[in-house]
């Protein structure tokens, strides 16, 4: 099989793994062929897969809002309704122990169609996630091997991205149960736990953080809380720049480190909820545990980032917690100098600002 082509803007090999090498067993589609439409049927048992006339549908893509790809260049229509003869399924939320048809009752060319790879890179399964069919959802969890659910597409996506990227949790639950990896990267460094931190899908992270792999198919892929992206974040701190107490509430229940030093410049989640200016973060962190002298790699803490800002209510609230107002960072400034200096700079402007009203009301 020929390589999956890569895009111009992709991650470098040495990123993240392009799940290339999980290919290597199986063939690509070819051509579909019609069948003829008085073939008999071989004793009721299911039917062979063909493309429907007429179904052919132009190149076709969509973006969303941040311009991340979230669909093929296949129509909706020439996927579902011949699939659909694999099971004959209709749900609206994947349910991965339904009675499927045993691997040996499918014809050769049903097998071909589970194993399609588009010019984008993306399985069968990726675009059951796209076009929202969960049917053929279930049919491809069934019925292809583990490996292919972690195959990645030319964006460095697995379909377990793209379930929460869509925010569909009953795909993103089945996917975890089927045993979809939950550590792989996207060509940004996010896992699916990093897409819903971003994304804010609550329950699509309610269920990468709490559910499990079934028995049998494979060791459970533990999350790594405190990976970092290409950008240097790791969920939480995502969550926080997010302004969402509740996902952050939830990353703390299930192990994430509330001190984690993001890769850029060091600051902690603490930091981060200074620099939102949400006061109610500020709290929450504290009276989760987290340190208030925790230092940025210039020695600044959030003390000195709310004195500097001329936040007086979070720079109260962390002096009220225990924060040390004398503390200097590498440019030997205490937060309490980088206060004075923003109270000068309000007095100086203040001032100018009497001078002027009083020399107008001289004028006139």
């Amino acid at each position: 099989m020929s390589e999956v082509r890569k895009g111009p803007d992709e991650a470098d090999e040495s990123q993240c793994d392009s799940g290339i090498e999980s290919l290597r067993s199986l063939r690509s589609l070819p051509e579909p062929t019609p069948a003829p439409a008085s073939r008999p049927s071989d004793g009721g048992g299911p039917q062979t897969w063909t493309h429907p006339p007429g179904t052919a549908k132009e190149p076709q893509e969509k973006e969303d809002a941040d311009g991340e790809r979230a669909d093929s260049t296949y129509g909706s229509s020439s996927l579902t309704e011949p699939l659909v003869l694999l099971g004959g399924l209709e749900a609206e939320d994947p349910a991965p122990r339904s009675p499927l048809p045993p691997m040996g009752a499918l014809s050769p060319q049903q097998l071909e169609a589970l194993t399609y790879i588009s010019e984008d890179g993306d399985t069968l399964v990726h675009l059951a996630v796209i076009h929202e069919a969960p049917a053929v959802l279930l049919c491809c969890l069934a019925l292809l091997p583990q490996e292919v659910l972690d195959i990645q597409n030319n964006l460095y996506q697995t379909a377990l991205h793209l379930a929460v990227h869509l925010d569909q949790p009953g795909a993103v639950r089945a996917l975890v149960m089927k045993g979809a990896s939950r550590v792989l990267q996207d060509r940004h460094g996010d896992t699916a736990l990093h897409v819903a931190c971003q994304r804010q899908h609550l329950a699509c992270a309610r269920c990468l953080l709490e559910g499990q792999p079934e028995p049998g198919r494979g060791p459970s892929h533990s999350l790594d809380l405190q990976l970092q992206n290409w950008q240097g974040l790791t969920c939480l701190h995502i969550a926080t720049l997010q302004r969402n107490q509740p996902l952050m509430e939830l990353l703390l229940q299930n192990g994430a480190d509330i001190d984690t030093q993001e890769g850029t410049s060091g600051k902690t989640a603490l930091h981060l909820a200074v620099e939102t200016q949400e006061q109610g973060l500020v709290q929450f962190l504290i009276q989760s545990g987290a340190r208030v002298d925790a230092r940025m790699l210039n020695g600044c803490t959030p003390l000195h980032l709310a004195a500097g800002r001329g936040l007086m209510g979070i720079s109260s609230t962390l002096c009220q917690a225990g924060a040390d107002s004398l503390l200097r960072n590498v440019e030997d400034e205490t937060p309490q100098d980088l206060a004075e200096e923003v109270r000068g700079i309000y007095s100086a402007l203040f001032s100018k600002a009497s001078h002027t009203h009083s020399r107008d009301r001289c004028c006139h």
